[in-house]
């Protein structure tokens, strides 16, 4: 058993005196640690009943390939995409971070592009290959993700990554930068890409929301929503996405504000190239890989899944 003052001396050995003044303040704080070349942590810190709570995520050195995670090949489509909105959606601890880093290093290997990232904390530390990376870690070389992305477009950056879209002001600077010709990669706390689009809207006053529906509409490149399932054979993990391409009927479902009406367009036309979660869980019960149990627990919609699953 731990107690309060084995995390504080921990703390204060991986921390700064910025960190820590930080965390008296707002009772919260997330940032990355390196212990030299061996390892590296995302680890977030939150103070309960008057003492504090750390929790440590072991993060790896090497950044997955799309092939190795099994992520839908689609991935390597959209991320070589030349402008728009890609949004990587999910609860939190799912993988969006690692998915996001995998389709960056694809681009990386495959295009000249230049790519601004701005996390908070930086979780994977890109290398060169073909594109030229600049990695901004909230607190430590920005201040606010709104502020860093009206100014990585001073940059002329072909691709801008957001960490995370928390604010009316982040999110509007998000659509903008992807409406103004460049690819740019978010993610947000959603489960689907109705709740994702909603979402985005809510956060605007109601006399803005029918422009920005018109907006998100025209940005829009595709929505990835993902879950994590534990494998059959219990050697680790593997995702499972909604996948919403953003064609023709999309755009007007989403700029007529009929969002709801996304997730039967797509059971309905899966020849489009979208995917609803539940065909996704069906593949994997179907090729073994997940057990029907574990798939029941993700989706939504339990007959629906049951009939795919039994037809």
């Amino acid at each position: 058993m731990l107690t309060n003052n084995d995390i504080v001396q921990m703390l204060d050995q991986i921390t700064s005196q910025e960190q820590r003044d930080r965390l008296s303040q707002e009772k919260e704080l997330d940032f990355a640690y390196a212990l030299d070349l061996k390892a590296r942590f995302r680890i977030n810190v939150m103070v309960q009943r008057e003492t504090l709570s750390m929790a440590c995520r072991l993060l790896p050195f090497a950044i997955p390939s799309i092939d190795e995670l099994e992520l839908p090949q689609i991935c390597k489509d959209l991320i070589l995409h030349p402008t728009g909105l890609i949004l990587l959606t999910g609860p939190t601890g799912v993988g969006k971070s690692t998915t996001m880093a995998s389709m960056i290093h694809h681009l990386n290997e495959n295009r000249e592009r230049n790519i601004i990232i701005i996390e908070d904390p930086i979780e994977y530390n890109h290398q060169n290959i073909k594109s030229i990376i600049a990695q901004r870690g909230l607190g430590k070389d920005t201040n606010s993700f709104h502020t860093a992305l009206t100014h990585a477009l001073r940059h002329d950056p072909d691709v801008i990554v957001v960490g995370e879209m928390r604010d009316l002001d982040t999110i509007s600077a998000t659509i903008t930068a992807a409406e103004t010709g460049h690819l740019v990669i978010s993610t947000l706390h959603t489960t689907d890409a109705a709740q994702t689009i909603d979402r985005m809207i809510d956060v605007f006053p109601p006399n803005q929301q029918s422009q920005i529906r018109l907006q998100i509409s025209q940005a829009l490149l595709a929505i990835l929503s993902q879950t994590l399932l534990p494998r059959a054979n219990g050697k680790g993990m593997i995702a499972a996405f909604e996948i919403v391409l953003a064609d023709t009927s999309i755009r007007n479902l989403i700029r007529e504000g009929r969002t709801y009406e996304i997730l039967t367009y797509i059971r309905l036309h899966a020849e489009a190239g979208s995917q609803s979660l539940d065909d996704a869980l069906a593949n994997l019960v179907q090729s073994y890989q997940v057990t029907r149990e574990a798939a029941m627990e993700k989706t939504s919609d339990p007959k629906h899944l049951a009939k795919l699953l039994d037809s």
